[in-house]
């Protein structure tokens, strides 16, 4: 899954997509290199961003996806926490939801979700961006994120989402220490006790900046590409990333070792 953030303020790459061609060349780039899906994101959600109003938020983000659906030709998630970005970028073909709420930030957004046919990942999260640094505090944090994914998930059923439909996210980064996003990389095999696919976001985390003595987030891909290979080895469906060309390559290597040169 490539990310095309169309954000002034990402913590990666904002302001680096200012335009409509710019995104459309990005994701051509990608798709070259390998990415099945896109991801669009038009709200920070790194550790202390401000919240995006919906009108701007609809202003990054549509114009975008319906670019990218009319010339890029692949499928489109769009990385939001809000019904009505939602409603309209499905509107002009995105099929995937990806929410670093799990659903819980907007009321209105699981009933809208449960009347299409879009995939949803879900993702693990203790608060929002502002507060999530604090609420880090798990008695065994892959248990924990666990047992709340279950949870969410269970919710997302009820209001009408269909399980096929969904996979789940455990958050790395989002409300845990660098200690606990590492132990989550570690024991992610043990989320396929909720028996559904597994997406991560491993790409350019601070964590990984913390382990490599990268301050800049675009000096982290080999760090990431280092995540990518375990997390593919643990049976990781989807990997979430800035620089799709290494993460290919390294899940192309892990899959030759595991099964053999294709």
């Amino acid at each position: 899954m490539g990310v095309l953030n169309v954000t002034p303020d990402s913590f990666s790459d904002g302001g680096r997509l200012g335009d409509v061609d710019a995104v459309v060349a990005r994701a051509r780039q990608m798709r070259a290199a390998g990415a099945v899906i896109l991801d669009v994101g038009g709200e920070s959600t790194r550790p202390g961003a401000e919240p995006v109003g919906v009108d701007e938020e609809l202003r990054r983000v549509i114009p975008a996806v319906t670019a990218l659906v009319e010339r890029v030709g692949l499928p489109v998630s769009v990385d939001t926490r809000k019904r009505a970005v939602f409603d309209e970028a499905w509107e002009v073909g995105a099929s995937m939801l990806n929410d670093v709420s799990g659903l819980t930030h907007d009321p209105e957004l699981a009933p809208f979700v449960a009347g299409t046919d879009a995939a949803v990942v879900l993702m693990h999260m203790r608060g929002d961006p502002r507060t999530m640094d604090a609420r880090a505090g798990y008695d065994d944090c892959v248990a924990g994120v666990r047992d709340e994914l279950r949870e969410r998930v269970d919710a997302a059923v009820a209001a009408g989402i269909a399980r096929e439909r969904i996979a789940v996210d455990p958050g790395l980064g989002f409300a845990k220490t660098h200690g606990q996003s590492l132990d989550l990389v570690r024991r992610v095999s043990e989320l396929h006790d909720l028996g559904l696919p597994l997406v991560a976001g491993p790409s350019r985390k601070r964590f990984v900046g913390e382990i490599t003595g990268r301050s800049a987030p675009r000096e982290r891909d080999a760090g990431t590409a280092a995540l990518v290979g375990h997390l593919a080895r643990a049976g990781v469906e989807m990997v979430r990333v800035h620089a799709v060309a290494p993460a290919v390559d390294v899940v192309r290597v892990e899959r030759a070792l595991l099964i053999g040169l294709p």
